[in-house]
């Protein structure tokens, strides 16, 4: 909020059982997002923080969200400054962080191993540059230097000058021997920042004999592995698309497609056809969209490499 950066994000720990007391006429304004009809109204939520050991107080936009097509409520907060930023554009910046993407990336990682990495091997890297150690090296012994000729000066500092009868500085005074020492170690800081400056900031590793060469990772094996996944996603999600034009339980729906590809089952091989039957759901109404989906993947006439048709039913064993 100091550098004056506008933001939006999700109220935490709202208490759900008091929003649904508030009367449905509080809801004055409304939006549509992802085809969902929301219901808005604004307040203001006032937050206390601890700086420099005094209490603020500071104010945010509080985003009164009523998803209608579920019937939950919960809020958002938002902090636009003196920018007029509209209610509905506050709410629809709020439902599009991360949401529904961000529950695609949990359901990905519950179901296929993000960090599997197949046909790992390694490659020369084209970066094989690295910070010159020399450089490194001048600076370790820079450091002590400078730590002693801070010392050395603060001692010559309080020791005062020791003259001789004649009214001549002595030369082997403390203060003498303190002058001659100081200007010893400066000499050294200045050689070295001399030798630094002229060295390279950055070398390649084939130079010095104790490095070796940077390997990198071959990702082409990665990405073939998260091409074939994000293949089985766009499947996974077209197969819940059709099963929801008959099963219109949003809420279990994509648990009923993972009932379905679970079930139990046989393989019958013929001489032109593959044919995989899966047991019956016991639920009517889920066996409907059962078969239902063995049927409208059975029409798009999937062909084996052998060549044979495959045909997805759904019925009893075949040995029976």
């Amino acid at each position: 909020m100091a550098e004056g950066i506008y933001f939006v994000t999700w109220d935490k720990h709202v208490d759900t059982a008091k929003l649904f007391q508030l009367d449905d006429d509080c809801f004055t304004e409304e939006i549509e997002v992802n085809g969902k009809r929301y219901g808005l109204f604004e307040g203001t939520k006032t937050f206390r923080v601890k700086l420099n050991d005094r209490q603020n107080l500071f104010n945010l936009r509080h985003i009164y969200l009523w998803n209608k097509s579920c019937n939950r409520r919960t809020c958002g907060l938002a902090w636009t400054g003196e920018e007029d930023i509209s209610l509905q554009d506050c709410a629809a910046a709020v439902l599009n962080r991360w949401g529904a993407s961000e529950n695609t990336f949990k359901h990905l990682a519950d179901r296929f191993p993000f960090h599997y990495h197949p046909g790992f091997r390694l490659k020369q890297s084209e970066k094989q540059e690295i910070a010159n150690p020399e450089i490194k090296k001048i600076g370790s012994v820079t450091k002590p230097l400078k730590k002693k000729l801070a010392t050395l000066l603060r001692r010559f500092s309080k020791t005062g000058e020791t003259l001789n009868k004649d009214g001549s500085v002595r030369q082997n005074s403390t203060r003498e021997r303190l002058k001659n020492e100081i200007a010893d170690i400066e000499a050294e800081l200045e050689h070295n920042r001399k030798t630094a400056r002229e060295l390279p900031e950055r070398i390649d590793v084939s130079e010095p004999e104790d490095y070796r060469s940077f390997k990198a990772i071959d990702n082409e094996g990665k990405n073939l592995f998260d091409f074939t996944t994000t293949a089985m996603w766009n499947s996974r999600k077209a197969m819940v698309e059709w099963l929801h034009t008959i099963f219109k339980q949003d809420n279990e729906v994509v648990d009923l497609f993972y009932a379905i590809t679970n079930c139990h089952g046989w393989i019958i091989n013929s001489r032109d056809m593959v044919k995989v039957r899966l047991e019956p759901l016991e639920q009517p109404k889920r066996r409907s969209a059962q078969e239902y989906l063995c049927r409208k993947l059975t029409s798009l006439g999937a062909k084996l490499p052998s060549g044979k048709w495959l045909v997805i039913e759904v019925g009893d064993s075949p040995l029976q």
